[in-house]
């Protein structure tokens, strides 16, 4: 081997460049930092200057909406609002009333209990969190037969914050008991172009308004798919491009990703191939559509599913899934008769100015 040749140079000019150790990063820490959610932020703000203001621990809290839109990041938030620990975990992990109630007894008074997915939790795990919530007991079973006895232990003021993007599943008792309701929407583009120019520079990635544009108009109004394709881009400036990114790297880089000029990517244009060329734009069902490009239906109807709809090219009828004219104009496939869409009636945009 060579030993007077140069060793071979990192690409990435930040020690920070890791994604697994810039995702802590790139969350805001603090409500006046969060990029968009106005309302959302206006009442979230006025719940906890008032909790403060009475020293009171938070009424318990449920963000609903698709994923990705930043409710996990408002929890923490949150938490570092009131000054308070958090506990963090997941409707699927918590399998037995046991590992709740292991969770309950241990946190202190005004923490927060952050439940991702709390629409997954089991019947018997829920029936523990009624009267937690409610009440700030616990009520436990201890010992079997006849000699099993009911025991109450008294629980700090706690906080329980659920995230789900599911919440007709949510079951009625277990949503009433949350006192706050927010519902996240998709990002104007606006505020996407904001959380990309704060990601660059916390990646130190050079990037002028254009390039973030250009990456905040194929985001799909959603601030993960956002820095994900930033981290993507920045890599392929890093490689092709000295660093920088303006439009042409940006447009050049999203191309190469597939992601096109609404966002849509592979799986999205799979969905729509399938339901215009397999089934004839509809209706069809969730089930069907899911088998014939082998995913899965909870991920077509979460991760797909809402930006169709928002973008109008989809549409949920009784008998199923149907194609819009405007899904048929995306992809360049012509009409079926007696389907044409009217001239007065343009291919929409996500964000319209």
């Amino acid at each position: 081997m060579d030993r007077d040749r140069e060793p071979q140079r990192h690409i990435s000019p930040s020690p920070r460049g890791d994604d697994r150790r810039v995702d802590g990063l790139l969350r805001p820490q603090h409500l006046a930092d969060f990029t968009g959610q106005e309302l959302l932020k206006t009442n979230l703000g006025i719940l906890i200057e008032a909790a403060k203001a009475r020293g009171e621990a938070l009424d318990h809290i449920l963000f609903h909406g698709p994923p990705g839109l930043g409710k996990t990041t408002l929890a923490h938030i949150v938490a570092n609002e009131m000054n308070v620990n958090i506990r963090i975990t997941a409707g699927p992990v918590i399998e037995r009333s046991g590992d709740l109630a292991a969770i309950l007894t241990n946190l202190r008074a005004g923490d927060i209990l952050f439940i991702d997915e709390v629409h997954r939790l089991g019947r018997a795990v829920e029936e523990i969190l009624y009267p937690a919530m409610e009440d700030f007991v616990l009520d436990l079973v201890v010992g079997k037969g006849p000699g099993a006895k009911n025991v109450r232990l008294k629980l700090p003021h706690f906080t329980v914050i659920g995230a789900t993007t599911r919440l007709a599943l949510l079951t009625a008792p277990l949503r009433a008991r949350f006192g706050a309701h927010y519902r996240m929407e998709f990002y104007s583009e606006k505020a996407i172009q904001s959380i990309v120019r704060r990601g660059a520079a916390i990646l130190e990635v050079p990037i002028d308004d254009e390039g973030a544009a250009e990456i905040a108009r194929r985001a799909r109004g959603t601030p993960r798919v956002s820095l994900r394709l930033l981290r993507r881009v920045r890599d392929f400036a890093q490689v092709r491009a000295e660093g920088a990114i303006d439009r042409q790297v940006a447009l050049e880089a999203l191309n190469l990703l597939e992601i096109d000029e609404l966002g849509l990517d592979n799986l999205d244009r799979r969905v729509l191939d399938a339901i215009i060329g397999k089934f004839g734009g509809g209706p069809v069902g969730l089930e069907t559509i899911a088998a014939s490009i082998s995913e899965e239906p909870d991920t077509i109807m979460d991760v797909v599913e809402p930006y169709l709809l928002q973008l109008g090219f989809l549409e949920r009828t009784a008998r199923g899934r149907v194609a819009t004219p405007h899904a048929y104009a995306h992809l360049g496939v012509p009409l079926p008769a007696g389907r044409e869409m009217a001239e007065s009636d343009p291919q929409p945009r996500l964000f319209d100015e």
